[in-house]
């Protein structure tokens, strides 16, 4: 399976044309790309959605929500193909370089001190931090008040 962006990335310098839902056609080289579809092109030919009318334009910028569809040549997909396309041969790739310590996954880190949804804190019911005797202090102050 292919992904659309692996293949935008693999298509960069490479000729392509991209045709938009206004029905406006634009042949030229692929500059760059980004995560929504936007892309920058340039020796680009532009046709008016007619087919009557030519512009060559040096560079454009097409957004990437316009966009209809894109005409690669076949060898882009075949160098998509060998790249590693699946989560895991990513994650594979990476493996090894992580920074190393306790990561909001561990138990007892991130925000919360790994009690979740109300529970006691690691360090019993006073929460571990807390001075001895708070929470009885806090129970005198709710009679107090109330």
């Amino acid at each position: 399976m292919v992904l659309p962006m692996a293949l935008l990335r693999t298509a960069q310098n490479q000729p392509m044309m991209v045709e938009l839902k206004n029905g406006e056609t634009y042949s030229g080289v692929l500059a760059s790309c980004d995560g929504f579809m936007n892309l920058h092109m340039r020796d680009i030919v532009c046709t008016s959605r007619d087919g009557e009318r030519f512009w060559k334009i040096p560079e454009c910028y097409v957004r990437g929500n316009s966009i209809k569809y894109l005409r690669l040549p076949d060898e882009v997909i075949d160098m998509v193909k060998d790249e590693p396309t699946s989560r895991k041969e990513i994650r594979q790739q990476f493996k090894g370089r992580a920074r190393g310590g306790r990561g909001r996954g561990a138990t007892g880190g991130g925000r919360g001190g790994g009690r979740g949804r109300g529970g006691e804190a690691p360090g019993g019911p006073t929460g571990g931090n807390r001075r001895p005797g708070a929470a009885l202090d806090e129970k005198a102050n709710k009679r107090a008040r109330g």
